[in-house]
């Protein structure tokens, strides 16, 4: 369980939850774009809006990253930087901005640019009426080997879990904060949080997401690295599915 993620030289209390949305990016070596997606969800959601925060947390990177995002933190009053001493892996970047959001919802971007922001308020429009909103790459940039490993990658996870999640590794998904606070965080989880979260009940809406080519950096992930990690998840994932309590109460007197 990935736990004690709480936010480090903030100089802040406990966190508040006045403000309506988190949008959560969690970087690792992004400085040839992060920039630019920063300005990019500024422009679209406000430059003075009370009712956001972009959650930035920086897994450790070596590039200039974090030199950058200390630039971007004197120029916005709506960011906030996370910063972890090492690179600790997806699951734990985005599972310590849950943990720290300050929002109501929580809506997640990847920081290579290929997420579109403009994608932002529609998603936020969403979480008024289902907890869980999972975004469908329609027309995905990515080379043809990365799409053909996602479509059977999805397959198979689909006949193991029995979802119906088209695209669960899309980076654009929306949230219910007070959701991700409860739920139970490993290594690989990320993959499969809108399975984790039906789990507990909530209810889903699946939505086209555009995307866009890779600005610059490379990919952290390829297909077979992929396909050896996830299996074993995805087995641990169908055990907790047969061996979830599905506790209901007849009468309280």
């Amino acid at each position: 369980m990935l736990t004690g993620l709480k936010l480090e030289n903030s100089g802040e209390g406990s966190l508040q939850t006045d403000i309506d949305t988190s949008i959560v990016i969690p970087v690792h070596n992004e400085e040839d774009t992060i920039t630019e997606v920063i300005n990019e969800v500024v422009s679209i959601m406000g430059v003075n809006s009370p009712d956001f925060e972009i959650l930035v947390v920086d897994d450790g990177s070596k590039d200039r990253t974090p030199t950058l995002l200390q630039k971007l933190l004197s120029q916005y009053a709506s960011l906030r930087v996370i910063t972890l001493p090492a690179n600790t892996g997806q699951t734990a970047a985005l599972a310590c901005g849950f943990l720290n959001a300050k929002g109501r919802f929580v809506v997640t971007l990847d920081g290579d640019g290929q997420s579109d922001p403009h994608d932002l308020p529609r998603i936020r429009k969403l979480l008024d009426e289902y907890q869980v909103v999972c975004g469908i790459r329609r027309n995905r940039r990515d080379s043809l080997s990365r799409r053909w490993g996602s479509y059977f990658a999805n397959r198979i996870r689909r006949l193991v879990t029995g979802d119906v999640i088209e695209d669960i590794c899309c980076p654009v998904k929306g949230f219910h904060a007070e959701s991700l606070k409860r739920l139970y965080y490993f290594d690989g989880s990320h993959r499969f949080l809108p399975v984790l979260l039906e789990m507990e009940g909530c209810h889903i809406v699946q939505v086209e997401v555009n995307h866009r080519p890779r600005r610059g950096g490379h990919s952290k992930y390829t297909n077979w690295r992929r396909l050896l990690i996830t299996w074993q998840d995805l087995l641990a994932v169908r055990w907790m599915q047969k061996r979830h309590l599905k506790l209901r109460i007849k009468d309280e007197s």
